[in-house]
């Protein structure tokens, strides 16, 4: 069916603008007519491919709130996109809630919408099909919502431990270049005729390097940076670096600890939504965000299929904080295996929070002492021969 992008007036006079699908402009301006808008113009787009908007973790955790609240509120499904579409919000989630409403009004199912959208993740779709059939989408999606929002509250905490590092490292960066292409060749004419000692000649040549191929070393760097990304990304390589990551000092402790929680939370979510354990275990491995664990989790599938235990299944994971399958055996004995796994989870964002908290104390006076040591190091290459100068014309005058 075409996709259009229209202007219509609402019954307060304002012009909205969004999308929707429709056999013809007749077609949309009926189907616009009954929500209340009277349409101005209509663009039919060449491609008629939904937009591909992807709405960040935010944003969905935002959706299934409201859609689970006017839900329990006994708002029909489709009554409740309509509403959605018709709220203040940046028009690139205006599109991506009208193509779920359009789909609706064909017939299609939320999951199958949402499915065919292409921006929502393969975890909230999974939850909301399980929900379509136990008909408790709107815990569902109260559960979904809560499982996005503490994850973007973990992912904003990440960024901002890594922003002042980050900042601290360009910081270093653009003094070094400064006092490479501006401070020290004032300097260095000084020295013109002398023998220089090693480390003030060693700081000479890559200042005057700087200086004359500055763009060029630029560029290779630029290109060494883009292959270097470009090969990370191979899945081999992705593999051995997600495992080393796991083997860092520190950081590695507190990696597992952020996967161990991820998990955690997002099997409850799934599980709590009516998924069964396989099907939740299946969709959970693409959340972790490393490679290597993930790759484990058809192991953990095929025991837990052949009638093993969740927590003896998940006990033989390299990646996984070792209290996690001890948690889950209590859970499994009790009979409250969610619970005790989202529990687990906020034990697990509280232990990552307080770990990102201690490496950004550790990382910031170390990237200190970094920039210390280079400027110490660049006023030592330029005094030395400026006491050896000094020293000299002492000499001379006590002749």
């Amino acid at each position: 069916m075409p996709l259009f992008k229209f202007e219509a007036n609402t019954t307060e006079g304002k012009i909205k603008k969004g999308r929707r699908e429709a056999a013809d402009k007749r077609a949309l301006r009926e189907l616009l007519l009954g929500e209340g808008l009277t349409l101005i113009d209509a663009e039919e787009l060449e491609n008629g491919a939904p937009s591909k908007g992807k709405p960040n973790t935010e944003e969905l955790s935002e959706f299934c709130r409201e859609l689970g609240s006017m839900l329990s509120a006994g708002v029909p499904l489709v009554r409740a996109l309509n509403i959605m579409t018709k709220e203040d919000r940046p028009q690139r989630v205006r599109a991506v809630y009208s193509e779920l409403y359009a789909s609706l009004q064909r017939g299609s199912s939320l999951s199958e919408a949402m499915a065919a959208q292409g921006g929502f993740p393969p975890l909230l779709i999974s939850a909301v099909r399980a929900s379509e059939s136990s008909g408790q989408m709107d815990v569902s999606c109260a559960q979904m919502a809560n499982h996005y929002e503490k994850e973007h509250r973990t992912k904003s905490k990440i960024r901002t431990a890594a922003f002042y590092p980050i900042f601290l490292l360009a910081l270093t960066v653009v003094i070094v270049l400064v006092i490479f292409n501006f401070i020290l060749p004032s300097f260095f004419t000084l020295f013109e005729g002398m023998e220089l000692p090693a480390i003030t000649q060693f700081i000479l040549n890559l200042s005057n390097a700087l200086q004359e191929h500055g763009l060029i070393i630029l560029i290779c760097f630029l290109i060494f940076a883009a292959l270097l990304a470009f090969i990370l990304r191979l899945p081999a390589v992705k593999l051995r670096t997600d495992r080393l990551k796991l083997r860092l000092p520190v950081i590695g402790r507190l990696l597992k600890t952020i996967y161990t929680s991820r998990f955690a939370r997002t099997l409850s979510s799934l599980y709590s939504s009516g998924l069964t354990i396989l099907n939740a275990l299946q969709n959970t491995k693409d959340t972790i965000g490393n490679s290597y664990i993930a790759s484990q989790f058809e192991g953990i599938v095929a025991e837990v299929r052949n009638g093993s235990s969740l927590a003896h299944a998940v006990a033989s994971v390299d990646g996984f904080d070792s209290k996690l399958s001890s948690t889950i055996a209590i859970g499994e004995e009790s009979g409250n295996l969610d619970y005790m796994l989202r529990s687990m989870a906020d034990t697990y964002d509280y232990d990552a929070d307080q770990a990102m908290t201690k490496l950004t104390s550790i990382i910031e006076p170390a990237l200190i002492i970094v920039m210390a040591i280079i400027i110490c190091f660049v006023i030592v290459a330029v005094m030395l021969p400026i006491l050896s100068l000094y020293n000299s014309i002492g000499s001379g005058y006590s002749f």
